[in-house]
């Protein structure tokens, strides 16, 4: 028999390929149709926050704007009712939205999901901390000029 010799790839390799073919964003609404709703809430909150009124209106056919009139000004609270009624997808939205005005606040995420003994679970959780801290400490080598291997 002939066998021939296969090569596999090494599991950071794998990751690397399954993080090129889904964005940040959609693995954030992934991380969000899992969560439990206290959980989509304070996701919810953290994403929001830097978003003015005329962006939440602009975004998912102003289903953030309601949210957040109905939370009241200055301070932001999203129910869990609202939570409920939002989709991954709005969160993809919103998430792509949010890295255009603060990547710095989409990388936040890492620290709140970690942080979430209810999220340290989750498959969706653990890749997207990984993939943010990765990001970040890729910017931040940028940063300094360094090549990512070195940050």
């Amino acid at each position: 028999m002939n066998h021939k010799p296969t090569t596999k790839k090494p599991p950071s390799d794998k990751v690397t390929c399954l993080v090129s073919e889904i964005t940040i964003a959609q693995l954030v609404g992934q991380v969000y149709e899992l969560a439990p709703a206290a959980e989509r809430s304070r996701l919810l909150e953290h994403l929001l926050r830097p978003l003015g009124v005329l962006s939440l209106v602009a975004i998912a056919n102003g289903i953030f704007a309601k949210i957040r009139f109905r939370s009241g000004w200055p301070d932001l609270h999203v129910q869990l009712e609202d939570a409920q009624n939002v989709q991954a997808s709005d969160v993809i939205t919103l998430v792509d939205h949010v890295q255009q005005v603060s990547v710095h606040v989409v990388d936040g995420l890492a620290d709140m999901l970690a942080a979430s003994p209810v999220m340290a679970g989750s498959a969706a959780a653990a890749l997207l901390i990984t993939v943010l801290v990765q990001r970040a400490r890729n910017r931040r080598a940028g940063d300094r000029g360094l090549p990512p291997s070195l940050a």
